[in-house]
């Protein structure tokens, strides 16, 4: 009965501390918290100096090495091949436990060599099994030779069962969870492919497109950069477009590089997603080595577009850690391909929309501007009018180029308007600019316009006229006075048909007719070479020279009759007859500022008349002494000595203004200083 009686208190001791095992492994959730736990809690109730926790891998078929005591030492191997039939594989096949005494020579065996390895005489192995599964086997090591009574592993195999339970709850929580977490990443996955979808119809500018692609990509992908580029396959070019960024945030450019140097090339030649890491995209000398440079990505996943229209572009997506893409990620961007594919697509379709309504509303507001000036009907039925006429009508209905030539005042631009309204293209717009009236600095922005940031100033993009007068006309006026830095583009424009906008590496074409006029001797700019030859050549197709107004005197008076009744109507007055005497003064009159003079006689005189006649202002139309050849002629101010004196050198000079042999030097002054007298009294090259 004693000994009953010592056992029963042990008994009860090994009780209580399974109860307490039971309850303390239910309380964690994962293998890892039970593992962490297990050694500590079963050394208060077995005897051991080493365990061990292994477990069979359906997969491989091995017993793998899950957790050790005492943790500090590892092990020399990490799994066991149930082929071995080592201690632990005969364990696990046969469902019965075994005590093993560890020899004093080096086993065989891997796990009992390893126990051996600790110093342990004698091993402990019990199969952890539940209902379902046989999981695998519970090590003791022991450092005594007789550790393990009968008792003590009865009680060890309730001890395994416990654990196998256990391991098998948590094994199953462990498998719910990653079944959730899949759950999970299909859900995302969805969602990031509508997403993505519903960009077709809610994002078409590309400024919210890429921000919105940025976004969702982050949910499911980490990134810090995306970009879009469009290819042309018949010119092997990549044109970079619009660039989201984590720290520069949208950004755009123009840059076009050829197709078959950059990853998108190879992307697009495989036709599935790829993904590059910078020091192979550096090594193969491809162009993108540098732009991930610039955005300071190590990472990129390039994924091919591909909508109805075939390949139209790639997408990338850039990572700047060195963390590269999984097989995962580069699947799943590419899945998502024939959505932002189409997205993108259409926001270049909606900007190119954009821009022509732009251009559009450029048009009306320019129309509009050019409803409110007046401009008189060609008016004359001279034999030097009509044969100008004539010649408006033979060229009008092509499309050639067309340079007027004539003085000023004679009524160039109406010239102009006349061959656009006889021509095929009367329907569209006639656009006007004057070469004189523009600064140099300013002349070239608005023929060929430019981009935002472009210079400085430059606040927003502006259509040129040049993208005004698409499938219209542009009238050039004053083309003599274009500058020689920009008449290279200009005759690029009459050539090719294209052009680009200033701060734009964009090449554009346009469809337009060029009518140019000049009152300068334009021969005579090419022989100095002020004016470019070949410019020259392009814009006399078909020269037009419209008659001054002492040639075509009979027209005097139905131009003076209409002026001055559409005086009198501006001015709310009653329109004055005019005398014949008077009509006679104006008909013997040489008008040397033309048809504008004129207008600007009869203005005068309408304002001056406070009856019903006419009042011609007398001092506009006296003769004036003819002005002597300019070697000859006198001068009658210090200013027009000056003048002459400039001229005279510069003659002298053949036109150089510096050095020791220009002119600056002739007259004794800092070539600064002649410019600047130059510009005040008006002194240009057909001057001298």
């Amino acid at each position: 009965m004693a000994d009953a009686s010592a056992r029963d208190p042990e008994q009860l001791t090994r009780y209580d501390a399974l109860v307490s095992i039971s309850k303390t492994l239910a309380g964690h959730k994962t293998v890892a918290e039970l593992f962490q736990v297990l050694a500590h809690h079963l050394h208060s109730v077995v005897p051991f100096d080493a365990l061990a926790l292994i477990l069979h891998d359906d997969k491989t078929d091995e017993m793998r090495l899950v957790v050790l005591e005492p943790t500090d030492i590892v092990p020399p191997f990490l799994t066991i091949p149930v082929s071995d039939q080592g201690p632990a594989a005969t364990v696990w096949e046969t469902q019965k436990g075994v005590v093993v005494t560890i020899p004093d020579e080096r086993p065989v065996a891997p796990a009992l060599a390893y126990i051996h390895s600790l110093g342990q005489k004698l091993a402990c192995l019990l199969p952890l099994t539940t209902a379902r599964h046989k999981l695998g086997v519970l090590a003791f090591g022991s450092r005594s030779a007789s550790a393990y009574s009968d008792d003590a592993l009865a009680f060890m195999e309730q001890i395994a069962a416990v654990v196998a339970v256990a391991v098998e709850n948590k094994r199953n929580y462990d498998e719910a969870q990653r079944y959730q977490r899949e759950l999970r990443e299909q859900r995302d996955q969805l969602q990031f492919l509508l997403d993505i979808n519903n960009f077709l119809v809610s994002r078409l500018d590309h400024p919210a497109l890429l921000k919105a692609i940025f976004e969702t990509v982050q949910r499911v992908v980490p990134a810090d950069h995306v970009s879009v580029a469009f290819c042309d396959r018949e010119s092997n070019l990549l044109q970079l477009g619009s660039s989201f960024d984590v720290s520069r945030g949208f950004t755009s450019s123009d840059a076009t590089l050829q197709l078959d140097r950059t990853i998108a090339g190879a992307t697009l030649a495989r036709g599935v997603a790829m993904a590059f890491r910078l020091s192979g995209v550096d090594a193969s000398r491809l162009d993108a080595a540098a732009l991930m440079k610039g955005y300071s990505l190590e990472s990129v996943c390039c994924v091919p577009l591909v909508t109805g229209h075939g390949q139209t572009g790639a997408l990338y997506v850039g990572r700047a850690t060195t963390v590269a893409f999984s097989e995962e990620d580069v699947a799943l961007l590419g899945q998502a391909s024939a959505q932002i594919a189409i997205a993108a697509e259409n926001a270049r379709a909606f900007e190119e929309l954009a821009h022509a309504n732009a251009r559009l509303a450029d048009e009306k507001h320019y129309l509009e501007r050019e409803l409110d000036q007046q401009f008189p009907e060609i008016i004359g039925r001279s034999p030097a009018l009509r044969n100008t006429l004539t010649a408006v009508k033979t060229v009008a209905p092509t499309d050639s180029s067309v340079l007027i030539l004539g003085e000023t005042g004679t009524g160039k631009e109406l010239i102009a308007r006349a061959i656009h309204n006889l021509g095929v293209r009367s329907a569209r717009p006639f656009i006007r600019m004057n070469a004189a009236a523009l600064p140099v600095s300013l002349l070239e922005s608005e023929l060929f316009g430019h981009e935002k940031g472009a210079f400085t100033g430059a606040t927003e993009s502006r259509t040129g006229r040049l993208e005004l007068a698409h499938r219209g006309t542009l009238f050039l006026d004053e083309i003599g006075d274009v500058p020689l830095e920009v008449q290279p583009k200009l005759l690029r424009v009459l050539q090719e048909r294209e052009f680009e906008r200033l701060g734009s590496a964009r090449t554009q074409r346009v469809d337009v007719r060029i009518v140019a006029a000049t009152n300068r001797d334009l021969d005579r700019m090419v022989e100095d070479g002020s004016f470019r030859s070949d410019l020259y050549y392009r814009l006399n197709v078909f020269p037009i020279t419209v008659p001054p107004l002492r040639e075509r005197a009979e027209d005097i008076p139905a131009l003076a009759l209409h002026f001055v009744t559409q005086c009198a109507r501006r001015l709310g007055r009653p329109v004055p007859s005019v005398s014949p005497a008077v009509m006679d003064v104006l008909k013997r009159w040489t008008w040397p500022g033309n048809i504008r003079e004129l207008q600007n006689v009869i203005e005068r005189g309408v304002i001056q008349s406070t009856s019903s006649d006419f009042v011609l202002p007398l001092q506009d139309v006296q003769p004036r002494t003819p002005a002597s050849p300019s070697g000859s002629k006198q001068a009658t101010t210090l200013q027009d000595a000056e003048r002459e004196a400039i001229v005279r050198a510069l003659r002298e000079s053949g036109g150089v203004i510096a050095g020791p042999a220009g002119a600056a030097a002739r007259l004794g002054l800092q070539r600064t200083t002649l410019q600047g007298k130059m510009r005040r009294l008006g002194i240009r090259r057909p001057s001298y």
